[in-house]
């Protein structure tokens, strides 16, 4: 007998339709959050977990979400069936990460009804943005007592304090096209590298893509901002910062006043003296050739680029909106590695976009032979429930795609073991960011290239420093090195 389903009236959920409106201008906002009087100590003496999936910008709202709240005493546990708290931070870029958090979800019941009954239940995060998704989690899950969205991750104690006070569900999920809230309290998972967004959402709609959907339209954060955030990390010690963005190069397009882009940020960033300097992620749409001068110009910006094309067929791109062509792509990886020789290019792409014939899928292999990218993120196209692409009728079988994954994979294993192993009897400068689990007398860390290189360590090295490390063996995943005096 299946449960009968809620009354949806009472909730405050997620619209896909005006979650796609690109109407207001975005506001930056200073005063919006705050700790509220009620629970001030309400965590003393209780734990906290929280599972984060998908890419860094969740994992910098999880960042976040942890500062709030050791803000009212919580403190953080491994182990979710310790907590006394537990918040699922999603995301909804492919339909195998939906399924898994619908699992988690599930399976997590249990601590609430055999271990602790006074469990807080809570989910976060892109999957929460979803209409039917949400729908489907009160309707099938009465252990979750709050359901918080992208857009009001500043309001995260507001909701805990309703949820403790009304015993009741709690769904707020904001559909709106988005502001940028500034005061929130800062938590760091690492000492040495620290992500920072600078701008946030997306407004290119890829047809296959729920992003613009779950993060709202573009807004930049001021420079001032973000310059001043770096130069308090580098006083405390951080040597690597990554900045944030669902398309991080569109920065600053979204500017009236001010014809300040990322190319600008980028150089402002670098005459900070932090020592390293990452960015993720680009679109190629708007990788322009200022860009591309910076990098080149600075030491401390990484040379290492990740530009995602998705497909090598330009009639298959169309279709997934993606406004580029390929020969215009190809001109512009050339022109990275004329002006920056040693820089290391990965991309995303999708194999089996609805319809996609074979051979515009070999258009994309003749693509990866030609670009001999250093690793490739490569995935089985996912429908996502309320873009265009899931409504195209799809005649490519399942064991086709996967096939064609299987041969794409290949020539990514073949290239990042070839691209390894240019840097065999080369120095490289690694980050050194701590031991091997499996041995501490090995040591890990990245080098400019986004390498990983392991090295035989001693006492004298610590987390955070920079060793000069000479790479003696190659594989495709790592590098391994010894140390250079």
């Amino acid at each position: 007998m299946s449960k009968p389903k809620r009354d949806l009236s009472k909730y405050f959920l997620p619209d896909m339709n005006k979650a796609r409106k690109r109407i207001e201008q975005s506001k930056i906002i200073t005063d919006q959050f705050e700790v509220p009087t009620n629970i001030l100590n309400y965590g003393k003496g209780k734990k906290f977990h929280i599972r984060t999936y998908g890419c860094q910008s969740n994992v910098r709202d999880s960042e976040i979400m942890i500062a709030m709240l050791k803000m009212i005493g919580y403190e953080w546990i491994d182990d979710p069936f310790q907590a006394d708290l537990i918040i699922l931070n999603t995301c909804a870029v492919r339909e195998n990460a939906e399924k898994k958090v619908f699992g988690e979800i599930g399976w997590l019941k249990q601590i609430k009804t055999t271990k602790n009954p006074n469990l807080i239940f809570g989910i976060a995060g892109c999957m929460t943005q979803e209409e039917k998704i949400v729908q489907e989690m009160i309707n099938r899950y009465d252990h979750i007592d709050f359901i918080i969205g992208t857009h009001n991750v500043h309001r995260l104690l507001k909701i805990l304090e309703q949820t403790i006070l009304e015993k009741n569900t709690i769904v707020e999920v904001w559909s709106k096209e988005g502001d940028v809230i500034e005061n929130l309290p800062d938590f760091r998972s690492s000492s040495i590298k620290a992500f920072i967004n600078v701008m946030y959402g997306c407004d290119k709609f890829c047809t296959y893509c729920i992003v613009p959907y779950t993060r709202g339209k573009i807004r930049s954060r001021s420079k001032e901002h973000i310059i001043k955030e770096i130069q308090e990390l580098i006083k405390q010690g951080y040597k690597e910062v990554t900045l944030l963005g669902q398309n991080v190069n569109s920065y600053g397009i979204d500017f009236v006043n001010e014809n300040y882009k990322f190319s600008n940020l980028l150089e402002d960033v670098a005459k900070t003296g932090i020592k390293r300097i990452r960015f993720a992620t680009s679109n190629p749409w708007n990788f322009d050739d200022s860009i591309i001068d910076i990098i080149s110009k600075y030491d401390n910006i990484m040379p290492y680029i990740h530009l995602p094309v998705q497909s090598g067929d330009n009639e298959i791109l169309k279709k997934m909106n993606r406004q580029m062509d390929i020969n215009d792509y190809i001109d512009k990886i050339n022109k990275i590695r004329k002006a920056i020789p040693n820089c290391a290019i990965s991309t995303d792409l999708i194999v089996g976009f609805p319809n996609e014939s074979k051979e515009q899928f070999e258009n994309t292999l003749k693509l990866y032979n030609e670009v001999q990218y250093d690793n490739a993120y490569t995935f089985v196209y996912s429908p996502r429930e309320g873009t265009y692409a899931a409504t195209l009728k799809d005649e490519i079988k399942i064991e086709e795609k996967n096939q064609r994954l299987n041969e794409l994979n290949e020539l990514v294993k073949k290239y990042a073991k070839k691209n390894n192993e240019k840097f065999l009897n080369q120095i490289v400068e690694v980050l050194v960011e701590g031991p091997s689990k499996k041995d501490s007398s090995i040591l890990s860390g990245y080098s400019p290239q986004w390498k990983v290189v392991n090295f035989k360590g001693d006492d004298s090295i610590n987390v955070g420093d920079l060793v000069n490390i000479k790479i003696t063996k190659a594989s495709r995943f790592s590098l391994f090195g010894e140390i250079v005096k």
